[in-house]
């Protein structure tokens, strides 16, 4: 499968698995090594770099942007052998916090 096909069915799967967020695919020729995709969803944001296979060579700079990116939220390689668990996670990722509960003062 190419990666730009990968690429058009996973946003896809995002936005109904995720209704409202917003996809952005990343220029990549604007910073090398940014991740393909930025997600925004309610409070949260993730990014993801999308790969036609788990052997696809990755280009200079992609380890570390997904690093940072992943220090910073929630940042992955993803390829069609890795993305059922990488939607997984995105999905913990963006469970809303609970709010804490605070005791009742008589």
């Amino acid at each position: 499968m190419k990666e730009s096909a990968f690429q058009g069915d996973l946003i896809k799967q995002i936005k109904k698995e995720f209704p409202g967020c917003i996809v952005l695919k990343n220029d990549p020729n604007y910073i090398q090594g940014i991740p393909d995709l930025l997600i925004l969803y309610k409070d949260k944001w993730a990014a993801l770099e999308c790969k036609r296979s788990k052997d696809a060579r990755k280009r200079p700079n992609q380890e570390h942007y997904i690093l940072k990116m992943n220090k910073m939220s929630f940042a992955r390689f993803v390829y069609p052998e890795n993305k059922e668990e990488i939607l997984d996670e995105l999905q913990r990722a963006f469970r809303l916090r609970r709010m804490s509960r605070l005791p009742i003062s008589k």
